[in-house]
């Protein structure tokens, strides 16, 4: 596959927040990757405990400008440390990567995630180890569009403007994966997937999650 089709993303590990530092970790993957510039590099949390993502988001405002860097967003940031960013920036993220899933339907962020001009993209779109796919509302929309129960939450995706990242190690669940063209849910199946809403699977606090 030609380079210039793929869209590859690296994040920024949180012993690398702050000015000098954020530099050092975007050249640590560019070695890695052994790369000359990377498509989309993101600020893998943004741990307000140390308070340094501020510094981290100007580092990459200042390398994408560079051209090492083409697309610049954040993951696990909330509304509070996004209008951060752009108050003290004016450079507004093109993504942010999030845990989003039925279960955690993610409204308020998605609003202003929408106000801002910003890309959502999920993380455990699936629901990962959660019984999600299991659900009865869930199984009757599959049964009811003759796909499968993946299929049907990935298009609940799809149709709130969201991005999904899933995994699989099978290539056939994959190729499945990308099969979300031939059917459409009805407004009722979107809001009755959206009420399963019950809040994150893992705890995973922004404000709270640290990493090192």
């Amino acid at each position: 596959m030609p380079r210039d089709e793929i869209v590859l993303t690296s994040k920024l590990a949180g012993r690398h927040h702050g000015r000098d530092e954020a530099r050092v970790g975007v050249t640590e993957s560019l070695t890695n990757l052994g790369l000359a510039k990377i498509d989309l590099f993101l600020i893998h949390w943004p741990l307000p405990k140390i308070d340094k993502y501020v510094d981290s988001w100007k580092t990459l405002i200042d390398l994408r400008d560079e051209g090492l860097l083409g697309s610049i967003g954040v993951s696990n940031f909330t509304p509070e440390h996004l209008r951060r960013l752009v108050d003290e920036t004016g450079v507004v993220p093109a993504v942010n990567q999030v845990e989003l899933h039925p279960f955690f339907p993610q409204v308020e962020l998605r609003a202003v995630h929408q106000e801002l001009g910003i890309v959502t993209e999920a993380w455990s779109p699936l629901g990962r180890g959660t019984g999600l796919l299991d659900d009865p509302i869930i199984v009757a929309a599959s049964e009811k569009h003759a796909v499968s129960t993946g299929q049907i939450v990935l298009r609940w995706h799809y149709q709130n403007g969201v991005v999904p990242i899933p995994m699989s190690s099978s290539p056939a669940r994959r190729a499945q994966n990308l099969e979300l063209g031939g059917f459409e849910l009805d407004e009722s199946e979107v809001a009755a997937i959206s009420s399963l809403g019950r809040g994150r699977i893992w705890g995973q606090d922004p404000n709270e999650h640290e990493e090192f």
